[in-house]
């Protein structure tokens, strides 16, 4: 264990400091500063030699979360990161874009702040790139097996990086011109510069993984061509159908997909040019959804120069301390203030938009609001709220309700299951053999991690089904796995 009396002596969760607001948002640059070694290690002695360390539950990889605490605290940080890699290929998007469930989890959080366990997992991953301790792992022989991964985000990347290492051919595929999926342009640079992604996918070049970017798979070439050329496929394509918002005016010009204005705006900020790109600037922005999207799109209006921004939120406003609905280890719903949300803007919770409102030229200028509180059959309309306020760009930011089922899947012929997602077997099979799913487009809209362990379990799978023996690459969930919130 780490310290045997560092929660006793330090009580207080220290972080690292954010950037000042009027100076971070003149930029894309990641919003914290570098914290001191001596507060990390005094924070990650904080760890407790709890017995039973629920963090490994509330964490979907089952990270060894007291063991590489430990390491960091005593400052052995070679030793921190083979712990770190031996459950996670890639902490360094988890500490920068994962809620931390494994926080929530802790058992120092029954009556004290958690163990800032997030911020040390970062901590030890870039300190291992700076000193150039992080290398490729080459597979020793390869089997002469081949698997296709569609999809570049972070289950297709942790499905391709552990299948190469197993000895198996792999070519990743991707519809955009860099690989990285929503990592690479839907996720703003202010929560991870995309320098952070590009030394990762260089390493699994390094180790032999291939990416065919610029290829949409159904299109540029299809499923049954898969098929025939590799021995195994396995689709990890997101979950990308958005919700939409069936009001009066929803087709007027100014109402927006979160994910229509997002990569946009993030080729920009990496320097590239994008013909008819929709900006905030000098406009009332109004963003629909309260979730880590509609934060992205929040720190995003700020930075692109928006007049106003406020976010709408149909749920009312959680507490800042955990409900009866939510005990501990559960991740409780709180009121929690991302970066974006200190740069300004209004908060607006237990409101719905009954009509978008636009002007004589088809273009939006603002939108008809009214509260709702939970009634017997749902929400219901509080009589006597509506109003309406300035908007004239609206963001629908509020989530994603399956796969896309055009081109590949349709060639694939796989069925669906009730949520419209992938149906799979106990191995994350689907209803064609050879054929395999992991991540969003098998499980629904879900957390970084559970990409993550999914790639690394959809591995094992395949890995077992071509070798016609038992693998052994790490199974960390099932298909059926559900977070301790479900």
């Amino acid at each position: 264990m780490a310290d045997p009396q560092g929660f006793l002596r330090t009580r207080e969760r220290e972080l690292p400091r954010r950037r000042p607001v009027p100076v971070r948002i003149r930029d894309w640059k990641e919003v914290y500063e570098d914290q001191p070694v001596p507060e990390l290690q005094r924070q990650a002695g904080r760890c407790m030699d709890c017995g039973i360390p629920f963090c490994h539950s509330g964490c979907p990889l089952g990270n060894l979360i007291p063991e590489w605490n430990d390491l960091a605290w005593r400052g052995e940080w070679r030793e921190a990161i083979d712990r770190l890699h031996a459950t996670n290929n890639f902490p360094e998007f988890t500490g920068r874009l994962c809620p931390a469930p494994c926080e929530s989890a802790c058992v120092l959080g029954i009556n004290q702040p958690p163990v800032t366990i997030k911020q040390v997992e970062v901590s030890v991953i870039d300190r291992a790139f700076e000193n150039g301790t992080v290398l490729p792992q080459a597979p020793e022989r390869l089997s002469g097996k081949t698997v296709a991964v569609v999809g570049s985000g972070p289950a297709g990347l942790a499905a391709a990086q552990q299948l190469t290492r197993a000895g198996h051919t792999v070519a990743v595929y991707e519809r955009a011109d860099q690989p990285g999926g929503l990592l690479r342009y839907g996720i703003p640079e202010f929560k991870m510069e995309k320098a952070v992604l590009d030394r990762r996918i260089a390493q699994m070049k390094s180790e032999g993984t291939r990416f065919r970017t610029g290829v949409s798979v159904g299109q540029d070439i299809t499923g049954a061509d898969l098929r025939k050329r590799f021995d195994a496929v396995v689709v990890a394509i997101g979950s990308t159908v958005p919700r939409d918002l069936p009001v009066p005016g929803r087709e007027l010009d100014g109402v927006v997909q979160a994910m229509d204005f997002l990569p946009p705006a993030n080729r920009v900020a990496l320097g590239q040019t994008v013909e008819g790109q929709v900006t905030a600037h000098g406009k009332d922005v109004v963003v629909i959804g309260g979730g880590d999207t509609g934060a992205d799109c929040i720190g995003t209006a700020h930075r692109q120069g928006a007049r106003s921004v406020t976010s709408l939120e149909i749920m009312p406003q959680p507490g800042v301390d955990r409900s009866d609905a939510h005990p501990w280890p559960t991740y409780p719903m709180l009121f929690r203030v991302a970066s974006a949300h200190e740069e300004g803007g209004d908060r607006v919770y237990a409101t719905t938009t009954s009509e978008v409102v636009g002007d004589e030229h088809g273009r939006v200028r603002g939108l008809r609001l009214h509260e709702v509180r939970m009634g017997e059959s749902g929400f219901e309309k509080v009589e006597g709220s509506e109003r309406e306020i300035p908007a004239q760009l609206v963001l629908l930011a509020m989530g994603f309700l399956g796969p896309q089922a055009e081109g590949l899947l349709e060639q694939l012929e796989v069925e669906k299951d009730p949520r419209t997602n992938v149906a799979r077997d106990g191995h994350f099979m689907s209803s064609v053999p050879g054929v395999f799913v992991a991540g969003d487009a098998g499980r629904g809209q879900s957390l970084i991690v559970w990409a993550i362990a999914e790639g690394r379990s959809v591995a094992h799978e395949v890995d077992a089904w071509l070798m016609h023996k038992p693998s052994r690459l790490p199974r960390p969930v099932g298909p059926t796995d559900r977070p301790l919130t479900a």
